[in-house]
Order: C-alpha cells, then structure tokens, then sequence
C-alpha cells in the first residue's frame, strides 16, 4: 500500500531541495502519493514531469500589519494542515529543520486524530550552522524533539546532531542518493564538447557560491594547473560569492578560460563532459555535487571535511585535501590529469561506488522503511 507524503523543502539551488525533489519523483514512480510544500516551485523540478506530484505553493498575505515580515512560518502552517487534513496525509517530511519542523509539528497539533506523523531529515547546516546561532538553538532543539522521527544524510552529521542538540530520540542516517541511470557519462551539451575538440581539458564546479564552498579556492587551482595542462574552468551555479568569483576571474585575467554559466536544471549534461570535479569546501555534511560527479563517472579533488570522506574515497574515486590547500589540491589535479590510465580507473572507481552505495534503488527503501516504522510505532511523544 502506497503512503500519503508531504515533503516541506526550500526551492533554492542547494543540496537539501534537490534531494527532497528527487527523493519526491522516485517515490511517486514506487506508487507512492506525493504533495510538496514550498514558496516557489522547486529547481530540480522545473522542466520535469511533475504529473505525478501535487505542488502547493505557499504565499504569505500582503497585510500592512506583516509589510515588513511577511508571515511565511504561518502561512506554511496553514497550507500544510489544510492539505493534511484533506489528502489525509500520513506522513510529513521536512527536508532541513528551520523553520519547517516547527511549522510540520505545529500544522500536526491543529488536526484531529489520525493525525499524520513528521520526519525531519537533516542536511547539514541547520545542525552546523544555523542550530548553533544562540538565537536560534533553542527554537531547532524544540523542533527536533517535537519531530517524531529524525535522519540525517551522513554519519558525521548524525555525530554533529548527537554532540550539539543531545536528541531524546535516535538519528538514523540515510545518506543522500542519486539516480545512477540518469547521471551517467553518455551525454555532454554541446557547448562542452566543442571546449574538448579543442584539446581542452575540463574542470568544473558546482554548488550554491556561498562562503562554505570556497569557490575562489577553485579558481586558484584552476589558476595553477593551466600553467602545466591545457584546460578550461566550468562553474555551475549562482550565490554570494558569484560577484567575488568574477572579479577574481577578472583580476587573474581567466575571464577567457573560466567560464560561469550560472543555474542549469540538467547538471548531469555538464558533469558528464567533465574531467575532475574540484570542490575545496571548508564544510560539507554530504555533498550531493560531488555524489553525482562520481555517478558520471568524474573523479573528484575535495577536501576531508565533515560527510565528503563517506562519499569520495580517497586515493579510489578522487582525492581529499586539507582545507585552503591550494599547493595539494593543484597537484591531485595535475595527477589525474597528466595520467590518463589512473584517470580511467579512478572515474571507473567512481561510477561503481556511486552505483553500489548510492543509487536511488538502495537508499529510496530506508525512507519507506522509516515511514513504516513511524506509522506502527508510537511512543511517546
């Protein structure tokens, strides 16, 4: 029998929306009813068949009374007890903890017996960053108690949330997943492709361009190696250090060699017609970028923080470095690129990691055994 799900996620360009969009499509083609909750669409859903999936956008009323903070927090608690209630959803699936917890658990309050039962997955900075800010630690540790079930998508990040918040409950981890059929090195956009007959070799980066994922360390390398290999940089994606990144491209004069193609809804055509995936972070309690990288079969020079060493096996499928080791991260990349027979058996190594470990068919089935377990086991709460 199919369960009824609700899965609250944010829409932005980041590794918890597009799990939760992904993790939303896979469940709908296992049998299962789907309703997502967010303020706009989300990014890993536009372009995409979407027939199976009921979305609700949430809008916060244009009152003069809320002129300066739109009532967001409430009006996602309305939307998600007026669809519980009709739809008679069994499950709530937050994916990140703030502010969704507190509005899933709240929303549950306000229903009749039977009432549906919340999951919150944890992504890594509403444990790390956000859940640590004294304002707000008070409010994620209550939202995390008051969540009937808890995950997180690493075992760093499970520690992380043992050590910070000391949960009544256990945090089972479920890692993140990737749908290895369509991630996969068989198709590269065009624009790449003329880059390689041009005898360019190609590095690429991908991620949200926010502080954490140090994308001028990625410019510096890139920087280094073309002293020594022709190549060209690749940088998916837009955030706060976008306009940093340009001016640094600019002053390096790269402008020619670097190129930013902001957000892309198929990021698989572009790490598949990628040679090495750089992605130096200061933290990472998964990495989502990197998993579908080793999926495409490209190898990866990452740093050893956090969930990366759960996901990129050192010296196997890539390599992991100290953070702001520019001189390492140069040669890793220098190594894989000059060496073409460990260029192979290391993108092999990827492929087949990502397949046996992470696919969509492995990981999907924890989710629907967690909601099983939520839904036949009550304790306390």
């Amino acid at each position: 029998m199919g369960y009824k799900v609700g899965i609250v996620c944010y829409p932005t360009y980041g590794g918890s929306g597009a799990v939760a969009s992904e993790l939303a499509l896979a469940l709908t083609r296992r049998g299962h009813t789907v309703h997502i909750f967010s303020f706009a669409l989300p990014f890993r859903l536009q372009m995409r068949d979407l027939s199976p999936v009921s979305f609700h956008k949430v809008e916060a009323p244009e009152y003069p009374l809320f002129k300066s903070y739109p009532p967001y927090l409430l009006s996602l608690v309305a939307k998600i007890a007026e669809i519980s209630q009709a739809a008679k959803l069994d499950i709530i699936h937050v994916h990140y903890a703030v502010p969704f917890t507190l509005a899933a658990t709240l929303a549950v309050e306000m229903l009749d017996n039977p009432r549906p039962r919340v999951l919150t997955t944890l992504h890594g900075t509403d444990v790390t960053l956000v859940g640590q800010d004294p304002s707000f630690y008070d409010v994620v540790r209550f939202s995390i108690e008051k969540s009937h079930g808890l995950t997180a998508v690493s075992d760093y990040l499970v520690r992380e949330t043992q050590s910070i918040f000391h949960p009544s409950k256990p945090v089972q981890r479920i890692y993140n997943f990737v749908d290895t059929r369509r991630f996969r090195r068989e198709k590269s956009v065009p624009f790449l492709k003329s880059i390689r007959k041009e005898g360019y070799k190609i590095l690429i980066h991908v991620s949200n361009f926010r502080l954490v994922k140090r994308v001028c360390d990625t410019i510096q390398v890139f920087a280094n190696v073309r002293e020594k290999v022709k190549c060209r940089l690749v940088l998916i994606g837009e955030g706060p250090e976008y306009p940093l990144a340009k001016r640094m491209a600019a002053e390096l004069k790269l402008d020619s060699q670097v190129h930013f193609l902001g957000f892309q809804m198929e990021v698989e055509s572009f790490l598949s017609g990628a040679d090495v995936l750089l992605m130096p972070s200061e933290e990472e309690s998964f990495c989502v970028a990197a998993l579908e990288a080793l999926s495409c079969g490209v190898p990866v020079i990452a740093t050893n923080v956090g969930g990366l060493p759960e996901v990129v096996a050192h010296g196997e499928c890539g390599f992991l470095t100290t953070i702001k080791n520019i001189s390492e991260q140069t040669a890793f990349t220098l190594e894989l690129l000059r060496n073409e027979s460990l260029w192979m058996k290391m993108s092999e190594n990827a492929r087949a990691r990502a397949v046996s470990l992470f696919d969509v068919s492995k990981i999907i089935p924890q989710y629907e055994k967690a909601y099983h377990s939520l839904l036949n086991h009550h304790p306390e709460d």
